[in-house]
């Protein structure tokens, strides 16, 4: 018998903080959480596969509910099987959530997509019971590394935040274990994120790095402007200086700046990946890739999004996603990416690493929990039960 996907649920909740970026506040973000449930039963209990979509794009409960979610209620149970006929399989799913859709335009369907993904994704390798981490390796003939490089992002503006918060804050990642740290730029005058900047490197001297990103904020001019003040100091990266889809802009800039960039958090098809790679003008040796399969279509895509990683010549040891959340965690430990983003404070609790995982030398160790691992994060796996 077909494994039938019995119900499939969305709620859309509040992660707003009074923070802001160089392009927006959160003072009204949301996150859509959805669980998909399955008629397979382990320890007296259905599988439950649970996703929520990154920070920085709302919650798509309409399109996930009026949309998607219908597709997969509808769908003949036994064209969403694998090969073997003993677990789902997320392509085909995949294809199923996509039917009638055109090419194209993945501002928002992309987030809905991602979104299931993942929870289709966490119901398979619970269904294998393994980490999800571990199946990926053995699915691909890859060696799964259980450490992750994982960096700390924050430095948000806020109000009332002065020089004294902002070294705080960042004295407080290394506390906790982080040897790179991450904060904002663009939000402020270049003279005011000067002083931040050498405040931050002040306080972490040679304990940490520090990577600066702008949020796709800057008109060229103010990104060599930047540029050209950024390339005083060791940073780690310089992150996402204009517009996503300005490939000109990113191509022009590194001609003025020979550090590291990074970019593509914001991009959302495999297809958007390799025109970055063909006319972005980053360089292999150096720069880093941002794709967040939560954002941009799931893990389906995601293994396209790599394939032309890898056709471009470039090591997915670059890849290092947006998002801090565990779903990409797995996916580094398991096709061996350079790392992952981390929320050490911010958009609780869908940020973070299960409970009694420690940050050491700025990694950690994935603990061997079936699926995604989301059991646990105690005050995560009460937020998605309670879609039961």
């Amino acid at each position: 018998m077909p494994i039938r996907i019995v119900d499939v649920r969305e709620v859309t909740k509040p992660i707003a903080s009074p923070i802001r970026n160089a392009y927006i506040d959160f003072s009204r973000m949301t996150t859509s959480l959805v669980a998909v449930e399955t008629d397979v039963m382990r320890d007296g209990k259905p599988v439950i596969g649970y996703g929520f979509n990154s920070n920085g794009r709302y919650g798509q409960g309409g399109l996930i509910r009026e949309r998607f979610a219908p597709r997969l209620r509808e769908a003949d149970p036994a064209s969403l099987m694998d090969d073997a006929g003993d677990n789902l399989d997320p392509v085909r799913i995949w294809g199923t959530l996509m039917s009638n859709e055109k090419p194209g335009g993945h501002g928002e369907r992309s987030v809905a997509v991602g979104t299931l993904d993942m929870a289709v994704w966490d119901a398979v390798a619970k269904i294998a019971g393994q980490p999800l981490f571990r199946l990926l390796a053995q699915r691909h003939s890859v060696q799964a590394d259980p450490r992750v490089f994982v960096y700390a992002a924050g430095g948000y503006y806020y109000p009332g935040k002065d020089l004294g918060a902002l070294k705080a804050e960042m004295r407080s990642y290394l506390d906790r274990g982080y040897t790179v740290v991450k904060m904002k730029i663009g939000g402020a005058s270049l003279e005011d994120d000067r002083r931040r900047i050498e405040a931050v490197l002040n306080e972490i001297g040679s304990a940490a790095r520090l990577a600066v990103d702008a949020n796709g904020r800057f008109d060229l001019q103010t990104a060599i402007g930047y540029a050209t003040m950024l390339r005083e100091y060791p940073l780690f990266w310089y992150e996402e200086p204009g517009d996503p889809l300005d490939y000109r802009l990113q191509a022009v800039l590194g001609a003025f700046y020979e550090g590291p960039m990074a970019t593509g958090e914001n991009l959302f098809s495999h297809q958007d990946a390799d025109n970055l790679l063909r006319y972005g003008g980053l360089r292999p040796d150096r720069d880093y890739l941002q794709f967040d399969c939560a954002l941009s279509y799931g893990l389906v895509e995601y293994l396209r999004t790599l394939t032309v990683v890898k056709r471009h010549g470039w090591s997915w040891r670059r890849c290092i996603p947006h998002g801090g959340h565990q779903m990409s965690l797995n996916i580094a430990a398991g096709l061996g990416l350079g790392g992952n983003e981390s929320y050490p404070d911010l958009f609780q609790p869908y940020g973070g690493f299960p409970d009694g995982v420690n940050v050491i030398d700025g990694h950690i160790i994935m603990p061997d929990l079936p699926g995604i691992g989301f059991e646990g994060k105690s005050d995560l796996i009460a937020e998605m039960q309670a879609l039961k």
